[in-house]
């Protein structure tokens, strides 16, 4: 059996599964907040019992990882995989969130995943890349070697953001105005870019803000009202921000199909795709994919789909673990 784990700024997900069919055995959720480290909560997790039949254990982690080690970006953490090894037993790896997410997109299910464009043709072994907006912005690269899939890390959301039309470079000057000389992709695309792009859009709009947002705007906790008023059309500042949103991401997702070469296409993973579905299904998220100037004929070939799955990441650190259990490679 495998030891998967998500571990977030919020919370950690933690499961055991089958090494072969990645199948779910026992599942938990624990707080962050609640626990001291790591292994306070693998010792509420685990069963004596269940610690003697691990092989291995992979955690996916929200921070940088240097010689297995990681201090967790938005938590009081530093998990050190050598000493959770020792503690359990087995092979412990730690790997970027992200590139648990991008393994995660390999075993899912057809059915885990909305098609917005086919491909072309088939492309064994070809490039895939993944991109995810959530509470920020995590991109990865799939490379396959001919005999299994490797994901490579990236800080990809902290490049630059490249505005290409009038309106878009009107939204540059406003983010520098609000965030300072540098603008990363991140803050267009994250849950809190959504907030942005409405204030942006409210700075030119002549109706007035419905009183549900402007009572959350205290808060701060506004860009999931923000994203159901433009999917209920019942606010033309909200409609005008989300469109905004699809279209930079599209712009973006094909951004990172080319600089991968991705033959095997482009995933959407993250929190927010899901929820935004019925506005990436509109024409305008691929006709900014594909608004590659002489590329434009090659990314219409693409598969470009939107991960479903939530456990995406739980999966691909199972997936991880089962493949490297022997190797360590």
């Amino acid at each position: 059996m495998i030891l998967a784990g998500d571990v977030g700024g919020t919370k950690t997900v933690l499961a055991i599964c089958g090494d072969q069919d990645f199948a779910l055995a026992r599942e938990a959720v624990y707080p962050c907040a609640d626990y001291p480290s790591l292994e306070a909560i693998l010792d509420a997790f685990l069963a004596p019992d269940e610690r003697a039949g691990l092989a291995a254990a992979c955690f996916g982690v929200a921070g940088p990882i240097s010689e297995n080690t990681s201090k967790i970006t938005n938590l009081p953490w530093t998990i050190d995989g050598h000493a959770v090894s020792a503690k359990l037993g087995i092979p412990v790896t730690l790997i970027n969130d992200l590139q648990a997410t991008a393994l995660g997109t390999l075993i899912l299910p057809d059915t885990a995943f909305a098609v917005l464009q086919p491909p072309s043709a088939p492309a064994p072994h070809g490039s895939i890349a993944v991109i995810a907006p959530g509470t920020g912005l995590g991109t990865a690269l799939l490379v396959s070697d001919g005999r299994r899939y490797r994901a490579l890390p990236s800080e990809g959301g902290h490049a630059d953001f490249a505005p290409t039309t009038d309106e878009e470079i009107e939204f540059l000057r406003f983010m520098r105005a609000r965030h300072g000389g540098h603008v990363s992709v991140e803050r267009v695309l994250s849950g809190a870019g959504i907030g942005d792009l409405y204030d942006f859009v409210r700075t030119t709009a002549t109706t007035p803000e419905p009183a549900a947002l402007t009572a959350l705007r205290a808060t701060g906790d506004r860009n999931a009202q923000i994203s159901r008023a433009a999917l209920d059309r019942t606010d033309p500042s909200a409609i005008r921000a989300v469109e905004l949103f699809v279209e930079l991401l599209g712009a973006e997702a094909g951004n990172l199909a080319l600089r991968g070469l991705t033959t095997g296409g482009v995933v959407i993973g993250g929190g927010i795709p899901p929820k935004l579905l019925p506005a990436l299904q509109e024409p305008r998220f691929l006709d900014r994919f594909n608004a590659k100037g002489r590329f434009s004929r090659w990314t219409r070939g693409l598969a470009v789909r939107v991960a479903l799955e939530p456990r995406a990441a739980l999966f691909g650190a199972a997936h991880y673990a089962a493949t490297h259990k022997d190797s360590r490679s």
